[in-house]
């Protein structure tokens, strides 16, 4: 008999290509969300809609459950109050209803903003949190929550992503996606010179069902995941504007300076870029993924470039669908404020 796997966050841009993953492989999928599900797979799924906050919309999805994948969050660019009700409540209402449930496993996507702004690389499992900003405070919270029911028994495999892109993927990636597409050059603060690796979606999927998978005693642990290939910031993202054909390069500007003006348009709520993202575009930002790969046998296929030319073209292919949308969520492009502005001088 299939097993029913719940994907919180069902109806967002993991969630989908989780969906889209298990399906192709067997599996009875629920999606609980507070955004509607309205993907041509809405019909051969079951469709909760509702906030993981709510504890009888929760113990409603849970019923009958096997398996559970928690990737609903409240992203960095949600109000402060909304991301730690979210992130931190939400989790434990999740997990503690799995928990009585005795659903056989709970998968926690966490990711790499717990470690914060770090002074080496790579970023190993057992280095120390420091989460920046809301979203990573919360998210070193969530973290806490699931190792208290890891305590008690569950089988709850931790994964500590990079930032993943993919189908589906808008966000803050829609900006470089954009400007590449309409054959600007792209700015870039600090020299370029920066190792910032990333993940593609498909394989942050294999890393989940590696954890429902294999045996518990392999699975239940925490892990880095992200490409096992990746270059310099600057020629990653060139690799986008390469793709687009118009002979674009990415422009770099002096750290400090850049910093500075990011920092004073997300006061002014001019920008979409938020602390952590101008906090590490600059630095290197790399974790080890052996733990992962000895443990569980993850195998990443696709680079940062690979990654990024593959949800590059996906966004040209499908623009027409949000040509008009904008949000806070990776489902939707963010809004590019002052920087459609910049945008002309490019």
């Amino acid at each position: 008999m299939s097993k029913t796997v719940l994907i919180t966050g069902g109806a967002g841009f993991l969630g989908i290509n989780l969906v889209r993953y298990l399906l192709n492989r067997g599996y009875k999928v629920r999606s609980l969300d507070i955004a509607p599900f309205d993907y041509p797979e809405r019909t051969r799924i079951e469709i909760y809609t509702g906030d993981i906050r709510d504890q009888a919309t929760v113990e409603r999805a849970m019923v009958n459950v096997d398996l559970v994948v928690h990737t609903a969050a409240a992203l960095p660019l949600y109000k402060p109050a909304d991301i730690f009700s979210t992130d931190i409540d939400g989790t434990r209402k999740v997990i503690q209803s799995a928990f009585e449930r005795k659903v056989e496993r709970f998968v926690h996507i966490s990711t790499t903003a717990v470690y914060g702004i770090p002074d080496h690389h790579p970023l190993l499992e057992t280095d120390p949190m420091d989460g920046v900003g809301p979203y990573g405070e919360a998210k070193v919270k969530a973290e806490e929550v699931c190792l208290s029911y890891r305590a008690k028994g569950m089988t709850v495999p931790i994964l500590r992503p990079k930032s993943f892109i993919g189908p589906e993927r808008l966000g803050i990636f829609a900006m470089l996606y954009d400007w590449a597409k309409d054959g600007k050059n792209f700015p870039l603060p600090g020299n370029g010179k920066n190792r910032y690796q990333l993940l593609d979606v498909e394989d942050l999927c294999e890393a989940v069902y590696l954890c429902l998978t294999l045996d518990g005693a392999q699975a239940n642990d925490t892990f880095n995941v992200g490409a096992r290939e990746f270059t310099t910031i600057k020629q990653d993202f060139q690799a986008v504007l390469d793709a687009a054909g118009f002979g674009k390069k990415i422009v770099t500007f002096p750290a400090a300076p850049a910093t500075a003006a990011l920092v004073l348009a997300e006061k002014l709520k001019l920008s979409p870029v938020y602390k952590w993202a101008y906090g590490t575009v600059t630095e290197d930002s790399f974790v080890s993924v052996a733990k992962a790969e000895h443990a569980l046998g993850f195998k990443p296929k696709y680079s940062n470039k690979d990654a990024l030319v593959r949800n590059y073209r996906w966004y040209v292919e499908h623009q027409a669908d949000f040509q008009n949308a904008s949000g806070v969520s990776h489902r939707v492009p963010w809004n590019q404020g002052i920087w459609k502005i910049a945008k002309v001088f490019f």
